[in-house]
């Protein structure tokens, strides 16, 4: 009679099987016949109860915290092509694993909302799941306006991209108008939840919280967990630094202040400089309810009219925000700044500081005391501009409201000196986290940024080409390359639009435990250290730097180690997550601003060409909308796809992004965001005023699409009712 197999032989067999593992092929594999089956099924369910092993539905057995060989899959999204998909069955606290589908040739795409049986192969930094079969669709959750006519109730999706209504067979609560949750199966949904007037102007952040499905509800344990983690006394290891004036510096609005600064000179030409940071760390343990939740949510979101916070109020604005006169527990990074703005030193320490004041960007340039501050960030500033990062003038727009919530003005956010210095040394922090982590041997969360691809450089070269700007090939990309070829444009409108090409070609950001280098900022290691407040990658910094300088309570556990790939995977798709539910909230409120205004006639930039018509912003505003082909009259377009134009067959008039006209707002919806231009009255398209035509010949001709030729001439329409 053989043995039965150790913890560890059980183990190493489900890890190194390539197929499904249950208990008959444990059993055939060590030997194990008659009545040790059920000694076998004991130590199975053993491994089970604790963790090592799970037990699926169909009694599958794989290894515990992650994926069996085979399982079901549901598609969640399609980002550049790629499908990702989560588990159907999870039954753990944390958020499930993103898994990248890889499809079968010459089937037909995966969408969201596909369910499918996948083999699940890990690669050590993360999931991949090899399609076997399609199941179908699931039922999905639908945000959408209720509606009612003559045939009976429907949704309509508040999501542009969903062009199709649901037929509604109950509506429960809900009354014709209303924002409401339906499940979704088919043509046919249900309402499981009313939210009120999407009209009022609250409702906006709202949808889009509901439409990206951001946590933002607390548990009553997680508040009573955070409640209690608030209160705790904050160690008696700690650096005493509140003699030294720490500043914050934040914006006028800012909700919690989680970064000081302050410096001096060093009497050798260069300074000491401090960056105190929030220790999140000490309130927030590793496995504790508040932890699962900041893990879950990944990262807070930020609205013109509210915050969805990583951490409850009592930590996010309280405990842990550094506020004025108050002694505040922060990790803090001591930096040696020599006289050309190099880093020649740095050390971590958990330290007790008191904030002298928060004060706002505007106020920093005139706040008195400052000076060597100013001094130290003039040298940073100098290091910065030898290193040659990116510099793209992206504007941000910024959103005010009145205290109803109704949108006041919308404009350009102020680029300020002071912007610039909190930035430069929260990076120097950042840069310092990253290598002292590295020099103690320790597991980093990087926040990477690769080098743009040889398909995206290619389709920016043949794109600069039909404008006349040299790329030539063979290059070392650098984002230097970048700079000077913006430098040279003199022209402003051609800047602009050569500047949006070039950060359409970037790669997006993410976090990973591997050092893949961050291009935009030209820096070989960097990581998000100044920020944990709000970003769970910082956390698992002040963590891993707690475990790796020996500070106390909080550090890094073995599991989080082991764990990082799923980790930062995840928290690279909740930040993805939030900052499109920003984005989507902004447009709704410039679509709001914009819907009284409509009729009115706007200065728009071309942002986008596509073979349906253009895509304009309104000028200072934002707000993307569409100027359809059919919009343009009676002339016959042509869409190049390389120099992306369109091109009147006979007025030979080209649009091409970056140019301004004036386009009349058709509709503006508040609902979804969404834009309808159209020509002012009187105008054609070979008569419609441009602003900054391309510069130089076309050089080469790309591929071009059928035109659009209208069948019949475009009438005026009213204002659509929503």
């Amino acid at each position: 009679m053989n043995q039965l197999p150790s913890r560890a032989e059980i183990l190493e067999f489900v890890r190194e099987s390539s197929g499904p593992v249950g208990k008959r092929e444990i059993a055939k594999a060590f030997g194990i016949r008659g009545d040790q089956r059920r000694e076998l099924r004991e130590f199975l369910n053993t491994l089970a109860e604790e963790g090592v092993l799970e037990i699926g539905r169909g009694k599958s057995v794989h290894e515990g915290g992650g994926l069996p060989k085979v399982t079901v899959l549901q598609v969640t999204h399609v980002d550049d092509g790629r499908p990702f998909a989560v588990p159907v069955q999870w039954d753990h606290p944390e958020p499930p694993p993103r898994v990248l589908v890889r499809e079968k040739k010459g089937g037909r795409a995966l969408g969201e909302g596909d369910r499918i049986l996948a083999r699940i192969e890990d690669t050590g930094r993360g999931y991949r799941g090899h399609l076997m079969k399609r199941i179908g669709r699931a039922s999905e959750e639908v945000l959408g306006i209720l509606r009612a006519d003559e045939r009976g109730h429907f949704l309509q999706p508040v999501d542009k991209r969903m062009r199709k209504t649901f037929a509604v067979d109950e509506i429960g609560d809900a009354r014709p108008g209303d924002l409401v949750l339906a499940q979704a199966e088919g043509r046919r949904a249900r309402v499981t939840q009313r939210l009120g007037d999407p009209f009022e102007p609250r409702s906006i952040s709202l949808i889009a919280i509901h439409a990206k499905g951001l946590p933002h509800i607390f548990s009553d344990g997680v508040l009573a967990a955070a409640e209690k983690a608030a209160e705790q006394p904050l160690g008696e290891k700690r650096e005493d630094l509140r003699h030294l004036p720490f500043v914050t510096i934040d914006p006028e609005d800012a909700r919690d202040h989680d970064d000081a600064l302050w410096a001096e000179a060093d009497g050798n030409g260069g300074w000491n400089a401090v960056v105190a940071i929030a220790d999140v760390s000490f309130y927030v343990r590793t496995g504790s309810p508040i932890d699962k939740e900041a893990r879950k949510r990944g990262n807070s979101a930020y609205f013109p009219d509210r915050v969805v916070p990583m951490l409850p109020e009592v930590l996010s604005a309280g405990a842990c925000s550094l506020v004025e006169q108050q002694d505040r527990a922060a990790l803090v990074c001591h930096l040696n700044i020599a006289q050309d703005g190099t880093l020649s030193n740095w050390r971590f320490a958990r330290a007790l500081i008191r904030c002298k004041a928060n004060i706002a960007y505007e106020e920093a340039a005139d706040y008195e005391g400052l000076e060597p501050l100013w001094e130290a960030w003039r040298a940073l500033f100098a290091a910065r501009q030898r290193r040659e990062p990116l510099e793209l003038d992206i504007p941000e727009r910024r959103v005010e409201l009145d205290a109803r919530g109704k949108v006041v003005s919308i404009g350009i956010r102020e680029r300020l000196d002071a912007h610039r210095l909190v930035e430069d040394y929260m990076i120097a922090a950042n840069v310092a986290a990253a290598k002292a982590l590295e020099k103690k041997r320790s597991p980093v969360v990087y926040r990477a940024h690769e080098t743009p691809g040889r398909e995206k450089i290619d389709s920016l070269r043949d794109y600069l080409k039909t404008l006349g700007v040299p790329f030539a090939k063979g290059q070392v990309i650098q984002p230097s390359l970048f700079n000077r070829m913006l430098d040279a444009l003199t022209d402003p409108i051609l800047r602009e639009q050569v500047s949006t090409e070039v950060l359409r070609t970037q790669t997006q950001a993410y976090y990973t435990p591997d050092n893949m280098g961050h291009f935009g900022l030209s820096l070989a290691s960097y990581a998000h250290f100044t920020s944990p407040i709000r970003r769970y990658s910082d956390l698992l910094v002040h963590r891993a730097l707690v475990r790796a300088y020996d500070l106390g309570p909080g550090g890094l556990t073995d599991a989080e180690e082991a764990e990082l790939p799923q980790i930062t995977e995840h928290i690279s798709q909740t930040e993805r997550r939030a900052m499109e539910a920003e984005r989507d909230t902004t447009d709704r409120y410039v679509a709001a601003y914009l819907s009284e205004r409509a009729g009115e006639t706007v200065t728009a930039r071309i942002t986008g060409v596509t073979k349906h018509g253009i895509f304009a912003t309104v000028d200072g505003v934002g707000g993307d909308g569409l100027l359809p082909m059919r919009a343009l009259g009676q002339d016959y377009f042509r869409f190049d796809e390389v120099s992306r134009t369109i091109e009147g067959e006979r007025s030979g008039t080209v649009y091409s992004i970056g140019q301004r006209l004036d386009l009349r707002i058709a509709e503006a919806n508040p609902i979804t965001g969404g834009l309808v231009f159209e020509l002012p009255d009187g105008a054609s398209a070979s008569s419609l005023p441009t602003r900054g035509k391309p510069s130089g010949k076309r050089v080469g001709k790309g591929r071009k699409t059928p035109g659009t030729r209208p069948p019949k001439p475009i009438r005026k329409r009213g204002r659509r009712k929503s």
